[in-house]
């Protein structure tokens, strides 16, 4: 896969320029609560959508709903920033990523909800996420539980769809699934054997990846938007879980082959 250091340098100062000068003015607005902090990380991350050279094509529409949880496929790190620009919405992560370096701080600072994965932690976690979708946050969850190469699913957890029973106001939540995939490089398909360049998952080292991903030309992400539907359409969690996975599974394979029906709209850039 070609490279460019000199381009890969650019990137990553253009980013630290932009994001530098912007976490302490972020840092304030989440402790004013001000309703910019919800607004910002949108127009934040749609520019780091141009900076690191990300063409985002659309189909279907986020929920307008507040608050809405979107579930989602999980590539890669810029999934963050692809899914960030597109809805104003936080994420829900697990715990050990708040203790990162940088990017903890960026978790924090888009109110990102950090949750265990033990058993023990489950009514903390519920009363966590019931806190934010209470304060109208819409929630970003994967429920495949880690990243993934991008060429398939693994299996969702229908464990971390207990979020979706939360009734904020006692109006059912509206859930909407969404799907994400890296589908060209240059214009060309990108093919299963170049995705994992940008998926990152398994033991893969973050800033050796992070630099090869800098280096490259321009990656189409195509991501879309399902119905929504809520809980109370399927009466238990496993059903609701095995709707999300499978209109995900479905649009990823189509996705990847080319062959998904209906032209999307440019996000960016």
């Amino acid at each position: 896969m070609p490279n460019s250091r000199p381009r890969a340098l650019l990137r990553l100062v253009l980013y630290a320029a932009l994001t530098l000068p912007l976490m302490p003015v972020q840092a304030l607005l989440v402790l004013a609560r001000a309703p910019l902090a919800a607004r910002l990380p949108r127009w934040y991350h749609a520019a780091c959508c141009r900076i690191l050279g990300l063409r985002v094509l659309v189909r279907g529409a986020p929920s307008e709903v507040a608050p809405t949880l979107f579930v989602s496929n999980h590539l890669s790190y810029l999934d963050i920033v692809v899914l960030s620009a597109l809805a104003p919405v936080s994420f829900v992560a697990k715990r050990e990523v708040a203790s990162w370096p940088f990017f903890g701080w960026l978790a924090r600072l888009q109110r990102t909800v950090f949750v265990g994965r033990d058993r023990r932690s489950v009514h903390d976690e519920r009363d966590s996420l019931a806190g934010a979708l209470a304060e109208g946050r819409s929630l970003v969850l994967f429920p495949e539980a880690t990243s993934w190469d991008g060429n398939r699913l693994r299996p969702f957890r229908s464990s971390l769809l207990a979020a979706a029973e939360i009734a904020p106001d006692g109006r059912p939540l509206a859930v909407q699934p969404v799907t994400i995939a890296y589908t060209r490089l240059d214009d060309a398909p990108m093919g299963r054997n170049l995705r994992p360049f940008f998926a990152w998952y398994g033991a893969m080292d973050l800033g050796p990846h992070l630099w090869e991903a800098l280096g490259v030309g321009l990656v189409t992400v195509e991501v879309e938007f399902h119905d929504v539907v809520t809980f109370a359409r399927f009466g238990s969690r496993k059903a609701l879980t095995q709707h999300c996975e499978t209109s995900i599974a479905t649009a990823l394979s189509d996705l990847n082959a080319g062959r998904r029906p209906g032209a999307p709209r440019r996000a960016s850039p």
